[in-house]
């Protein structure tokens, strides 16, 4: 099931997030999108930042979603991630995929839109869900997804977020 949530965060948070990750001191690193024979042209390479990664707080800029984990009352934490990607001529998708895989446990995923632009996260089943600034789509995270680029903005942000919802449901 993918449940959309339309104002996620009060404007405050929602403004203090897009400043921050849109600002030249936030720091950005550059990426592939996905790894794989398969994903290797032109178009997968983006420039992503770690908040959270392999149960350590990643990131002198934590404070940042704390906003977004305190509603998601998650159990544990496994990754959260944003991603960035500029503009590009004709809106390209990556290549379906889940974020992680092969952990035996049951993962939920959820994608936070910094930023409205004509990209979206496409899933397995044929549903779109469109970027959105705001908005929070949260899926099983066995469901195969995929991102986009976009070509009426500059760039398009999202943070993954990857977690165990309870302890019921390892």
């Amino acid at each position: 099931m993918i449940k959309v949530y339309k104002n996620f965060l009060n404007k405050k948070e929602m403004k203090e997030i897009e400043s921050k990750m849109t600002s030249p001191y936030f720091p950005w690193y550059l990426n592939e999108i996905l790894e794989g024979e398969e994903f290797n042209n032109d178009y997968n390479s983006q420039f992503t930042h770690a908040f959270y990664l392999d149960d350590t707080i990643n990131s002198d800029q934590f404070n940042l979603v704390q906003p977004i984990i305190k509603k998601l009352k998650a159990f544990t934490l496994l990754r959260i991630k944003a991603n960035l990607l500029f503009k590009t001529h004709t809106i390209y998708e990556h290549g379906l995929h889940v974020d992680l895989a092969n952990l035996g446990t049951k993962i939920t995923t959820g994608i936070f839109y910094v930023t409205s632009n004509n990209g979206y996260t496409k899933f397995e089943n044929g549903t779109i869900v469109n970027s959105e600034q705001n908005k929070y789509v949260e899926f099983d995270g066995s469901l195969k997804h995929t991102g986009s680029t976009c070509t009426n903005s500059r760039y398009r942000i999202v943070i993954n977020f990857n977690y165990i919802k309870s302890e019921y449901s390892k």
